[in-house]
């Protein structure tokens, strides 16, 4: 889906994907019974910021990272007046995340439905940037539409793919999600 097609939705008020709620599977890694230490956290594809200010009002220093200025905006908006939150938005492209002034090394990345939009040919570039923050023991998750999901025009990501691309992860756990169905929750951790 281009830009001008996210921004359409969030004008409108369809952006379906953004419920305002943190998934299960985020919870789980942060409050389930064996959680990550709050650390610095980078939210790849942070739309309006649920994720993020979730993970900030846990103790993490989140950057969240969105190509919609109006998802930008609205994530910044719900950020204002919460200063004790360690939390920054960007508007960038997650393919040029050095470019845009994302530095550090990050302990958790997460991706709700980012990479599987990230046209093909820059994907690798998106996993190289994903790298550089990272450091050993980091861990990533990732939501991606998969290799079970047969709808004209949806982007999909593929196990074998993201195998491929990041080399300096290991792939912990696959979990195949139910919506979409073919959908599945990456954890993968760094090398």
């Amino acid at each position: 889906m281009r830009r001008a097609s996210f921004e359409r939705m969030y004008r409108s008020g369809h952006a379906r994907w953004d419920t305002g709620v943190t998934p299960p599977e985020v919870l789980a890694l942060i409050a389930g019974d064996d959680p990550l230490p709050p650390g610095r956290a980078l939210d790849l594809g942070c739309g309006t910021g649920t994720n993020a200010l979730y993970l900030a009002a846990r103790g993490w220093e989140v950057i969240g990272v969105d190509f919609s200025p109006l998802a930008i905006s609205a994530a910044r908006k719900k950020l204002a007046g919460r200063a004790e939150m360690r939390a920054s938005f960007i508007l960038a492209d997650v393919t040029r995340l050095t470019e845009a002034g994302v530095t550090g090394s990050f302990d958790f990345v997460v991706d709700i439905g980012c990479f599987h939009g990230v046209h093909r040919s820059r994907r690798r570039s998106y996993a190289a940037e994903v790298t550089t923050l990272t450091r050993s023991g980091s861990t990533l998750l990732m939501f991606a539409f998969g290799s079970r999901l047969h709808l004209p025009g949806h982007p999909r990501a593929r196990e074998r793919e993201i195998r491929r691309l990041f080399t300096s992860f290991e792939l912990v756990r696959v979990e195949l999600g139910t919506t979409p169905l073919g959908a599945a929750w990456f954890t993968l951790r760094r090398r």
